[in-house]
């Protein structure tokens, strides 16, 4: 298992936010974190990738406890993707994305290798930016945007990709072109993936498997179809809800708040 989540509480200063959080992911596995505002999802995220340290429990990389290895290791194996990303002045897309290969790098390297610039093309091809490759990140509308930042993370070659609410400020047609291009990855590459989505039916829609949170604690997790039920949907969004079958899988009509 290529992430394993022990007994995993956290937060900031004293105050727990996560509480007591056991999760395994399998590889090529995609799991979506849902639940509603303020029920810990973003902050376990963060515990994920070291942006916090856990007050008790711990998060295992291929066994290993990733808060005692050095940054640069876990960065050639855990990628994330942020809510918000800074914007470089002036950076181009390709130039953005070989910021990737910084964790392969030894410190006194400046120039990438041949290799580093294979993989920056390849990054690039995958998320299909060859024609914006020399334009200035900042001039990209929200969509490519977010793609150019995922180039990045593929970069790193991680084995396992964190998202935190890659489909917000997108519209639909962006969601869906970067949902898409996540599920080939993932299908393709078996790269797993985890993301935080506030959109039921996207997560049901692309996920193998759904954590449901609730006030910081692990509510249910599992497919789709046993954690979106009508009775866990109330329990944690406070919404009567009704479950529909359509060609795209199972899907959440919200019926009225409770």
């Amino acid at each position: 298992m290529p992430l394993e989540v022990q007994n995993l509480t956290g937060g900031y200063t004293t105050v727990p936010i996560v509480k007591d959080v056991n999760i395994d992911l399998q590889t090529g596995e995609w799991l979506s974190l849902v639940g509603a505002n303020g029920s810990g999802k973003s902050t376990f995220l963060k515990l994920l990738i070291r942006i916090l340290s856990p007050f008790q429990g711990a998060v295992l990389l291929d066994g290993k406890t990733i808060h005692s290895q050095p940054a640069n290791i876990v960065a050639q194996k855990l990628a994330l993707l942020p809510q918000q990303q800074t914007i470089p002045a002036g950076l181009t897309v390709r130039q953005l994305v070989s910021l990737g290969r910084t964790p392969h790098q030894p410190w006194w390297q400046w120039e990438l290798n041949p290799e580093d610039r294979e993989k920056v093309e390849i990054a690039i091809q995958k998320t299909r930016l060859e024609k914006l490759s020399e334009r200035p990140v900042e001039n990209l509308s929200g969509g490519e945007r977010q793609r150019a930042f995922l180039a990045l993370a593929l970069a790193q070659e991680p084995k396992v990709l964190l998202l935190d609410e890659p489909t917000t400020y997108l519209d639909i047609n962006y969601q869906l072109q970067l949902l898409e291009l996540l599920k080939e990855l993932n299908q393709e590459q078996q790269l797993t993936i985890v993301t935080v989505l506030h959109e039921l039916n996207l997560a049901a829609r692309y996920s193998r498997r759904i954590a449901l949170f609730k006030e910081g604690h692990l509510w249910d997790v599992g497919t789709p179809a046993n954690v979106l039920t009508p009775d866990a949907i109330a329990q944690v969004f406070n919404v009567e809800a009704v479950i529909i079958n359509t060609p795209v899988g199972l899907q959440v009509c919200a019926v009225s708040s409770l």
